[in-house]
């Protein structure tokens, strides 16, 4: 083909070109709307658009492979995730396509019309200018509301997606630790199980004695410390505090007593603990060696009894009790009681029932400056590991140590000690041990 001819086909070309796609002036120094910068929009969004989910080239090697892998494998589990996303990505270039063909229409529309122009001025082209301007506008208007709507409608899906997604999960993770907690209880319960089986197989009958009468007598259970020969309520109101003071502390141990049906307090004193388990509807019954402890927890119409302890959880049905709480009681017992004051407890406890002990904490060593022996009833400090010993061995599990009543309020002056010395040496005057019958 000689160069004549092909240039000849080139302005042909070029020709039907600015006819399909006019651009600059119509005749009559019209001027038409310039699309380029539209047209390249459009092009880059669309590049855009169909990039959505592939996966950008990196050089060869293991690792480069391994990672381009990865980033497909996340890619296709993303995909359900953006699907709504790349659809609606889709439908906005379809309208702007329709934009875009709707201007070339108006521009092809505008061009005609001027070529058809007399000089007269026959057709107002600045009059349709500016009405179909004033309706192209409107039309956009609409157009960027039901873009603005879609949006809205796909981010409202998006965000329920995610609640429910998030939802799940946290019931997942409820069900889970909930099952690892049975999972816990059912092999703590095992170990004990198995210990006591061991522990029974060890023991042997003692021998008797040459003369026949056997082994060496037990105290009694009547045993249990005496009555301070001095007013003890008045003792207690000048040392322990008063019932507003000891009520707000054990609102402490309201949440594990929640719901429970058959609360014993030993050792149930002014009955400030009964007065609390009445508020929260729990039954409970208490006992006291005091007649004038119990005869004012009477007045107050609350369930209390005088009784030495260890008759009265002697003679309690097993697992007839679903809780035992008992404050400021266990340094008042001889150390070989305490471990007897353990097991009626856990025999009286139902499974699940969950028993509570507060006692001073002899790792505060504030206390033996200021509050142990101020109470000459007193016999020695009991340490929270020897009583965690006691109540696992019993069959009690679960078991939590929590201080209560730190020194530093009622000795500000420890404040200026360093906070991990205070924290080992002088930290809770109390402490609690918290466990549920296994």
């Amino acid at each position: 083909m000689e160069s004549a001819e092909l240039i000849a086909i080139l302005r042909e070309v070029r020709q039907r070109v600015r006819e399909r796609h006019p651009q600059g002036v119509a005749p009559g120094d019209i001027p038409l709307a310039d699309l380029l910068a539209l047209l390249h929009a459009r092009d880059a969004a669309a590049a855009k658009v169909a990039s959505i989910g592939t996966v950008n080239p990196r050089r060869g090697g293991p690792v480069n492979g391994l990672v381009q892998a990865w980033k497909r494998f996340v890619a296709r589990l993303l995909d359900w995730h953006i699907r709504e996303q790349v659809v609606f990505n889709r439908k906005v270039m379809e309208c702007v396509d329709a934009v875009l063909e709707a201007l070339n229409s108006n521009n092809r529309a505008i061009a005609e019309l001027a070529g058809r122009v007399n000089s007269q001025g026959v057709i107002d082209l600045a009059a349709r200018w500016a009405e179909w301007h004033k309706s192209w506008e409107h039309q956009f208007q609409q157009l960027l509301r039901t873009m603005a709507d879609l949006h809205e409608a796909f981010q409202g899906r998006v965000n329920e997606m995610d609640a429910g997604y998030r939802g799940a999960l946290r019931a997942q993770h409820a069900d889970f630790e909930a099952l690892l907690e049975r999972v816990r209880l059912d092999y703590e319960r095992l170990i004990h199980s198995e210990l006591r089986v061991v522990r029974q197989r060890l023991q042997s009958p003692e021998p008797p004695l040459p003369d026949g009468r056997g082994s060496e007598t037990h105290p009694p259970l009547t045993e249990t410390a005496p009555l301070a020969p001095f007013d003890y309520a008045r003792f207690a109101e000048r040392f322990r505090g008063s019932e507003d003071y000891v009520k707000q502390g054990q609102q402490f141990y309201r949440p594990y007593f929640a719901g429970r049906q058959n609360v014993l307090d030993i050792g149930c004193g002014r009955g400030e603990f009964l007065e609390m388990m009445k508020a929260a509807g729990v039954t409970a019954r208490g006992i006291d060696l005091s007649e004038e402890s119990v005869a004012l927890c009477r007045q107050k119409g609350l369930d209390a009894e005088v009784a030495d302890l260890f008759p009265y959880l002697a003679q309690v049905p097993d697992g007839s009790l679903d809780g035992i709480f008992c404050a400021q009681v266990i340094e008042h017992l001889s150390p070989e009681r305490l471990p007897e004051l353990i097991r009626l407890a856990a025999r009286g406890l139902a499974r699940d029932g969950v028993i509570a002990l507060e006692t001073p904490n002899p790792e505060c060593l504030a206390i033996f400056a200021t509050h142990f022996y101020l109470d000459p009833t007193h016999t020695r400090p009991v340490p929270h590991p020897l009583l965690v010993f006691y109540l696992e061995e019993f069959g009690i599990g679960g078991i939590e140590v929590r201080k209560l009543s730190p020194a530093v309020e009622s000795m500000p002056s420890l404040a200026s000690l360093p906070e991990e010395f205070r924290a080992a040496f002088f930290d809770g005057l109390d402490y609690a041990v918290i466990g549920k019958k296994l």
